[in-house]
């Protein structure tokens, strides 16, 4: 055929509904109006695997700080979107969806970042006793964000955080006026949660000790907490991530993300200007590795792995999450993909985080960049997207 143009329309949806890379889909819809007109919502398949986006941090110099950039790892393209909704606002993300807190009144919501669809969260003074776990930034009283479906998809889901000075888990059902909190009312001590992922029908959760819980919240009478698994003392980190891969549940210990002394690694990285002089005493803080545990729940243990096959990791302020490599290009498999998300060191400077990002290898403990560009922010650094266009 000579003039592509003139496929037929039922062909052209058959092949723009095998498409699985956001950029593929937008190059489709601009080589010309008929193929456009098969680049719709009802022909765009969201069930196929996603590949995460980097969204940058806000251009706070820019006249238009509504323009968001996503970088693509499949071809280093830049994709400009208008986000109003999320201007100044710190991002969580899952399911392609962020959750936006407010940086002065706190206002909380659930944003589809493509379609603009808005759906509004109760305030965080809902939460239980929220004048006594308040945090120094309004914007990060949300310190992770987890939904147990799409909201794209179905109205039956519920979005789990965790949140406050003393990383409390709660949760939100479509309807409810407030948060829920689970408390530990029978446990010796509070659980710190660091990570939650959605798993078999219900919350885990891994909290600051490496400890590994189970929240069912299902029914109308939540349960409390289970611990289901422990990491052994000697294997403790600065952060702690949980997600699913393969079939079966990870825990990933991140190393040196706290305020440390400088080492010869930190030679490299970008220079930041402590807020207060007198309290840094030369120290910094950059992730100097990371240990990856496979979860036995049946034995109640982790054990350490070099390997996670054809997988790929994405940690940072986004859901937890891993992509099959393969189907995946521009992704390496058995390496981690993070982002600076260590709150409580990046706001001790004045250019935010955004420092502490790239590439890990699983198995020999190597570095690498993911975008070679600088983008920093107090507000909301860096953090994988897992686009989806509606």
């Amino acid at each position: 055929m000579s003039n592509w143009s003139e496929l037929q329309y039922d062909l052209l949806v058959l092949i723009v509904k095998r498409i699985n890379l956001i950029e593929d889909y937008l190059s489709f819809g601009a080589v010309c109006k008929s193929w456009q007109c098969a680049a719709t919502k009802d022909n765009f398949n969201s069930d196929l695997p996603r590949i995460p986006w980097l969204m940058l941090a806000e251009d706070e110099e820019d006249k238009d700080s509504s323009c968001r950039k996503f970088f693509s790892l499949y071809n280093g393209m830049i994709l400009n979107k208008r986000i109003p909704k999320a201007i100044g606002k710190r991002c969580l993300e899952s399911m392609g969806w962020l959750i936006t807190t407010g940086k002065d009144e706190s206002e909380t919501s659930l944003l589809q970042p493509f379609s603009g669809v808005e759906i509004e969260l109760p305030h965080p003074n809902t939460t239980k006793d929220y004048e006594d776990h308040e945090v120094g930034y309004p914007w990060t009283f949300f310190h992770k964000a987890v939904l147990s479906a799409s909201p794209s998809h179905t109205s039956n889901y519920i979005l789990a955080v965790i949140d406050g000075n003393m990383k409390f888990f709660s949760f939100w059902r479509p309807g409810d006026l407030r948060w829920t909190r689970i408390d530990n009312i029978n446990s010796p001590y509070k659980h710190i949660h660091s990570d939650l992922v959605y798993y078999t029908e219900k919350f885990y959760a891994v909290d600051w000790s490496g400890c590994v819980l189970v929240y069912d919240v299902t029914g109308s009478s939540p349960t409390h907490t289970q611990i289901v698994a422990s990491l052994p003392p000697h294997y403790k980190g600065d952060e702690f991530y949980i997600l699913e891969s393969m079939g079966s549940l990870f825990v990933v210990v991140r190393y040196g993300v706290k305020s440390r002394a400088p080492i010869r690694e930190d030679s490299s990285r970008i220079s930041l200007t402590p807020i207060y002089d007198d309290d840094n005493d030369g120290e910094t803080y950059g992730t100097t590795s990371f240990g990856v545990f496979e979860v036995d729940l049946a034995a109640g243990r982790l054990r350490e792995t070099k390997e996670v096959g054809d997988r790929a990791l994405f940690l940072g302020a986004n859901a937890s999450i891993s992509v099959q490599a393969s189907q995946s290009p521009g992704v390496k498999p058995n390496h981690i993909y993070y982002t600076d998300d260590f709150v409580e060191s990046y706001l001790s400077y004045k250019e935010g985080g955004g420092m502490d990002m790239g590439v890990y290898n699983i198995a020999n403990g190597s570095f690498e960049p993911h975008y070679n560009g600088v983008s920093l922010s107090r507000v909301c650094p860096p953090i994988w997207v897992t686009l989806t266009l509606y």
